[in-house]
């Protein structure tokens, strides 16, 4: 069943596989806020851990604001990422912002584990920060905010790689939203680099994952109908959702199979999307519960759907399965 809490909202998550088990950390606030725009300044980090990632196990909390320190990246928000493993230490890449500048600087750290139960933040942190050679810094006379979040990193070629939700410096305000690229050799230094997309349909592009299928490199990410480019809602049809490209490298260049959300709606009934190896070795996708046809906002992590992959590089999401 999706995993839904009485007394608290849940939206974007990410995985940790530990042998048979699968970890799920998920952003979380509590439901008597009222207002569900509140929950993005009063999140935690929340912990799961299944076996089938339908039935869940909730674990204790794994990371909170640093509230004690004013001066911390994170005193303010804990926010998405992503975890990955390297020679027995677990390392989660976070986005934090600072309750001194309001939440409108966005920046990405680091906290280590060795069981993925408790977790250290990097004396470092801040360790990845938005470039101004490539992206867009905090000017509100353009954008509300500095986007540099959603970290999902990742090995290849005997390197570390990050993908970054970021907005590139130029263009109209509605149209630059891009997938930043940051760069390391050892997990703490890192290079930023410039993105991996191009600005035009996207105001922002979140949440961003990369997978190897299929002889292919897929690229995720989602975006609300409010946040595309006028050319964005003109070519996507005003939804909201996760869409997808592929390519032949995982950082690039990437190309649409078609103008086909992965899922989506005008409605915005799922976001967040997310792939998973499940434990038969095929594919899912499991995506935060968002609105109902009423307009209400959910606030639950669905159950995984099943993704098909074709030979042309399309993909197709199983979200009822009695239609499969």
């Amino acid at each position: 069943m999706p995993l839904y809490f009485s007394d608290k909202w849940v939206w974007d998550f990410w995985f940790a596989r530990d042998g048979s088990d699968f970890h799920i950390f998920y952003l979380q606030a509590p439901r008597n806020l009222g207002d569900e725009h509140l929950r993005h300044w009063n999140p935690s980090i929340g912990h799961a851990v299944s076996v089938d990632l339908r039935n869940w196990q909730v674990l204790p909390d794994a990371l909170a604001p640093a509230a004690e320190d004013e001066m911390a990246f994170d005193s303010y928000t804990t926010w998405t990422g992503s975890i990955l493993q390297e020679k027995g230490l677990w390392y989660m890449f976070y986005t934090g912002s600072n309750r001194k500048e309001k939440g409108q600087i966005q920046r990405v750290g680091l906290a280590t584990s060795t069981d993925l139960m408790t977790w250290e933040r990097h004396p470092s942190n801040p360790l990845i920060e938005a470039d101004s050679r490539w992206y867009e810094v905090l000017d509100l006379e353009i954008w509300h905010e500095q986007a540099w979040r959603d970290p999902w990193v990742f090995r290849y070629e005997g390197a570390f790689h990050a993908l970054i939700t970021g907005r590139a410096k130029h263009g109209p305000a509605d149209s630059r939203g891009v997938i930043a690229h940051a760069y390391s050799e050892d997990l703490i230094r890192w290079q930023v680099m410039p993105p991996i997309t191009a600005p035009g349909l996207f105001a922002q592009m979140e949440v961003p994952q990369i997978i190897s299928a299929n002889e292919r490199y897929y690229l995720i990410f989602s975006c609300g109908a409010d946040q595309l480019s006028a050319q964005g809602r003109k070519r996507f049809d005003h939804k909201t959702g996760s869409y997808y490209l592929y390519g032949d490298s995982p950082v690039g260049p990437f190309r649409y199979p078609s103008d086909e959300l992965l899922i989506g709606d005008q409605q915005g009934s799922l976001y967040s999307g997310k792939f998973i190896l499940g434990p038969d070795d095929n594919w899912y996708l499991l995506a935060f519960e968002n609105y109902d046809a009423d307009g209400n906002f959910i606030g639950t992590i669905s159950d995984p759907m099943p993704v098909h992959f074709s030979e042309d590089g399309h993909l197709k999401v199983i979200i009822d399965q009695k239609n499969e």
